[in-house]
């Protein structure tokens, strides 16, 4: 399965001419006006689904078809979507259908019946009129969830895009990971050997300076056992053993894809702790090198984790 970002965006638009009321056919110098339905999703990262929908009034009847719709795709992200009708402004002036006419002409004659001082219809008020009759808002329910699935699938195209650059940056990080293990690794022994040898030789010298009042044999046991107890206390091959095993569980989680988000980001923390160890217990300026490196690459690797889904 493929590896998906929680950042995407996707847009579509669908264009309808506005037909004449009731099935009126108009002359073919009428102005047709155009409307055009827009819908665009945008998702950043989040914890979890977080749908939000920026609806004109015409169209909020259609959310919660809309909220099933990315709910069964999508699993995480803050995801907005917005949606917009528009209708092209004429260009020249709309000409009245002469049924409309008809329908004027009765109101005016009635309206001046019973209030003979009221003004007569003039042709500005007709072609606003018409206009009016024109803008009349069509009916999208045979376009919002086709253009709404087409929108998704472009939404989807897009985070796997951003998914499978991101899964090619982190498996990067976890090769330079294992360099860096490789390269702690042959420290360990050759460290622990080195303060081991130099804490007897200071235990000898200060065993020198008693003047014999602790009997040698004695005071070697001691001194080995207060070496191996240092020793065990620098050694970090069990951090090393613990990396590369989060390594290979990270590596095998990208290969494999999916929803892998969150146990993603448990597994960066845990090599943060790995590391943050190393550095603690490290007892030579190389090994200090190598965990500040471990902790700049896990981090990086933290920050792109945050956008996986």
């Amino acid at each position: 399965m493929p590896v998906y970002s929680m950042t995407g965006y996707a847009s579509a638009q669908h264009s309808t001419v506005i037909s004449s009321p009731e099935g009126e056919p108009r002359a073919a110098s009428t102005y047709h006006p155009i409307t055009q339905l827009g819908l665009e999703v945008r998702s950043v990262n989040s914890r979890f689904l977080d749908l939000t929908f920026r609806l004109p009034e015409d169209l909020r009847q259609f959310e919660p078809a809309l909220r099933e719709l990315l709910g069964s795709k999508l699993k995480r992200g803050k995801v907005e979507v917005r949606a917009s009708v528009e209708t092209s402004s004429a260009s020249s002036i709309a000409e009245p259908s002469p049924k409309l006419l008809q329908k004027l002409n009765t109101a005016q004659d009635t309206i001046r019946a019973w209030l003979p001082a009221a003004a007569p219809l003039s042709v500005a008020d007709v072609i606003r009129l018409s206009a009016a009759e024109q803008g009349s808002s069509p009916d999208w329910s045979a376009e919002v969830m086709p253009l709404a699935e087409r929108v998704l699938k472009d939404l989807l195209a897009a985070r796997q895009r951003e998914g499978a650059r991101l899964a090619t940056m982190l498996l990067g990080h976890i090769e330079q990971l294992r360099a860096l293990a490789a390269q702690a690794g042959p420290l360990v022994p050759q460290l622990v050997a080195q303060h081991r040898a130099r804490f007897m030789e200071r235990w000898k010298e200060a065993m020198a300076l008693t003047e014999g009042t602790t009997l040698p044999e004695a005071a070697q046991d001691r001194a080995l056992t207060e070496a191996t107890a240092f020793a065990i206390r620098i050694d970090v091959a069990e951090e090393i053993t613990r990396l590369d095993s989060h390594l290979d569980e990270l590596a095998r989680l990208i290969t494999k894809g999916g929803e892998i988000g969150k146990r993603l980001d448990f597994l960066i923390q845990e090599l943060h702790r790995e590391a943050n160890t190393m550095g603690s217990k490290s007892a030579a300026l190389e090994l200090t090198h190598i965990s500040v490196d471990m902790k700049v690459l896990i981090e990086q690797m933290r920050e792109q984790v945050q956008n996986i889904e």
